[in-house]
Parts: structure tokens; sequence; C-alpha cells
């Protein structure tokens, strides 16, 4: 990501092996970054984004919102680990989990029974949610995140608790208003 700012103008540059992204406060300032990166390289103008890396761009310009929804990818992931139709909750962390490397496998039948268990794939998807567009699954990803190299059943039942709460928070999408950053539902609505 590049940025180029000044007292009150700024753009951002955000690249992806052959993607770029500009987002700024001044079309002109765009416009003229556009000009530039044309007459340095072959790129082609597609117009206003829709999607990102997977994440859906939503605008509510009469109310000055910028959205962006992951709820294609959590929904595939859901499928993915077989949590689609999961019963939602409504915290992703059960209080007062505690989680130890006291509950990591110890005999080789709970390691060969946690052997199959799609821990680290599951946990590296919900990162990438967390990353894009839920960051308020941040401290239940840090806590079952440190148990990759051999995950036991609680653990396991902490990452299903998290999917879970995507489960049912899928139509939330992440706002941004001026300086502030919401959860909230589709723009459209509220």
């Amino acid at each position: 990501m590049y940025v180029k700012r000044s007292t009150r103008l700024i753009i951002f540059l955000t690249l992806y092996v052959d993607d770029i992204l500009l987002a700024g406060n001044n079309l002109e300032m765009i416009a003229a970054t556009k000009k530039w990166l044309s007459s340095v390289s072959s790129m082609k103008d597609i117009g206003e984004v829709r999607y990102v890396l997977g994440v859906k761009i939503i605008r509510n310009r009469p109310k000055r919102l910028l959205g962006m929804s992951h709820e294609a990818y959590v929904k595939k992931v859901l499928e993915r680990f077989r949590m689609y139709y999961s019963k939602p909750v409504d915290t992703s962390i059960e209080k007062g989990l505690t989680l130890s490397l006291d509950q990591c496998p110890k005999i080789d039948k709970e390691k060969e029974a946690m052997g199959n268990v799609p821990y680290a794939s599951a946990v590296g998807s919900l990162m990438y949610a967390m990353l894009c567009t839920w960051p308020d699954i941040c401290f239940a990803i840090s806590l079952v995140s440190r148990y990759q190299s051999n995950p036991g059943q609680a653990h396991w039942q902490a990452v299903k608790r998290i999917m879970r709460y995507l489960r049912g928070t899928t139509n939330l999408v992440l706002c941004y208003q001026g300086r502030d950053l919401k959860l909230r539902g589709y723009l459209d609505g509220d």
C-alpha cells in the first residue's frame, strides 16, 4: 500500500499482484494518478470497484457510508468446514473460556483423532476474515491460533464456536463513516 497526502488531500494505492485499487478524497488527484500510471505502464481502468480480494464494496453516498462485506467468503468457509447449518451464537468465545497446553493431545489415540481435523486451515481461513472485515473476532483468533501445532478437542470446539458466531453475523458489514468504524447491518436499511 502506498499513501500520498498533503494537508487536505489523501490518496491510497493498494497493489496486489497485478491489481491496483485507488482510493482518495479528491477525484482530480485520483484521475491524475491514473493518468500517470497509464503513462508508465500498460493498464486497464475497469471503473468503480465492486469487489476486491473477495470483499464486496458497498456504498451509500447519501449517508456518506462505505462498507465492506465478506459474506460470500464466510459462507464458503462455513460450507468448507461443514458449519453452514450450525446454530448461531452471540459471541465468538464462550464466557470464561480458558484454553491451555494441558488440553493438547498427549496419547497417540488423541493425536490420531485430531490428525484428521483441519485445524490450521480453519484458523487461517478465519484469520483472513478477521483481517479484512471481522475485527471483532481478533481476540478469539488470538486464543485459538496458539495451538496450531498440536490442537486438542477443546481448541477445535473454540474454533467451531467462532464459525457459529460468523454464521449469525454474515449479514453484517464493516462500515466507515467519517472517522468511525462500525460493524452494522447492510447500508441500505440503516
